[in-house]
């Protein structure tokens, strides 16, 4: 038989080994260099357990991008094939779970905007706010200097012995040194007197009697019942709309129209709201509008002057309240009048 020769090359080798850690059906990773420009992500993101694919992606480019990059859900729907929806419910589980922040702030303006915080390790965030809230509260335990604790009262220190005389002759009596004592000196410390804040400002209060209901009070109960229309978050109790009414009542008595006295209370809320009644009474106190200046008694009218008659002497015209005669006439006879008497 003639020999075989294969003119194919020959096709690649490729060893499995088998390890007890490794699987030879799993990943295998090629890694090179990478050029400046790229990004770290911790395993406790990419491996996280309960997050959704998107939001793990979406958490690795909003860590890629620079500072000030907006990241709103219209801007990254416009980046990414998926809908809305589905970008807002990943940023939700990345606002759930630390690695997301969203922040509502003034500018100095008046707008508000929001504010986007990323934290690409929020578990060595959170442990290393805490270090330093401890080192804070250790560092001011430290500068106070501690209370001297009271200890027993000094004594008198005691008598020197005489020095030794020579015996002579004559005796001798030592001289015993006089020792003063001295009061143990104490210090009085004043009692520490905690300054009470400032009670707050009364609530304005309609000028009409206790005793009469005012008219005002059942247009200004409506108006704080009906701000939840407005925001949501302004839902009051009935004992708040009850504690309200009046100074709501005294705006109106003071010529504030129903929408002035709305747009004070709803415009320009703060994004965090815990205590809407409490904010309602404090606008209502600081805003409350000067009352209407008092109406300047007028000038009494002129009365009005006596209707025209006609004289019976002269038929002349003149003004008397009854008819009768003019005043010439009545002063001396018209010619015409004798004549006619004649």
């Amino acid at each position: 038989m003639a020999e075989q020769q294969l003119n194919a090359p020959e096709r690649a080798r490729h060893e499995i080994r088998r390890s007890p850690r490794t699987s030879p059906s799993g990943v295998h990773q090629v890694t090179e260099f990478q050029d400046p420009g790229y990004t770290i992500v911790g395993n406790h993101l990419t491996q996280h357990r309960s997050l959704s694919g998107l939001a793990i992606g979406l958490a690795a480019y909003i860590q890629s991008l620079p500072e000030g990059a907006p990241v709103d859900i219209r801007t990254l729907a416009k980046r990414f094939p998926e809908g809305r929806e589905r970008i807002a419910a990943a940023l939700r589980e990345l606002e759930t779970h630390g690695y997301l922040e969203r922040v509502r702030r003034r500018t100095d303006d008046g707008r508000l905007v929001t504010l986007t915080i990323s934290y690409n390790n929020p578990a060595a965030t959170r442990a290393r706010r805490a270090r330093e809230t401890a080192a804070d509260a250790k560092r001011r335990t430290a500068v106070e200097p501690p209370r001297p604790s009271p200890g027993p009262a000094p004594t008198a220190p005691p008598a020197p012995k005489p020095p030794h005389v020579r015996p002579s002759s004559r005796p001798v009596r030592p001289e015993t040194p006089r020792v003063r004592a001295e009061a143990p000196r104490v210090r009085v410390e004043a009692p520490r007197v905690r300054a009470e804040p400032a009670p707050p400002p009364p609530e304005p209060q309609p000028h009409t009697p206790a005793h009469h209901t005012p008219a005002h009070h059942a247009p200004a109960a409506a108006l704080l019942a009906n701000l939840r229309h407005e925001d949501p978050r302004l839902l009051l109790s009935v004992r708040d709309i009850h504690r309200l009414t009046p100074p709501v009542a005294a705006w109106l008595e003071r010529g504030a129209s129903p929408e002035a006295v709305r747009s004070a209370l709803t415009t320009g809320l703060p994004p965090t709201l815990r205590h809407p009644a409490a904010l309602l009474a404090h606008r209502l106190t600081e805003l409350l509008p000067p009352p209407l200046p008092t109406p300047q008694p007028s000038a009494p009218a002129a009365p009005a002057p006596p209707p025209l008659q006609t004289c019976d002497g002269c038929d002349r015209a003149f003004r008397a309240p009854a008819p009768g005669r003019c005043r010439d006439c009545r002063d001396c006879r018209h010619p015409a009048t004798e004549r006619g008497a004649a």
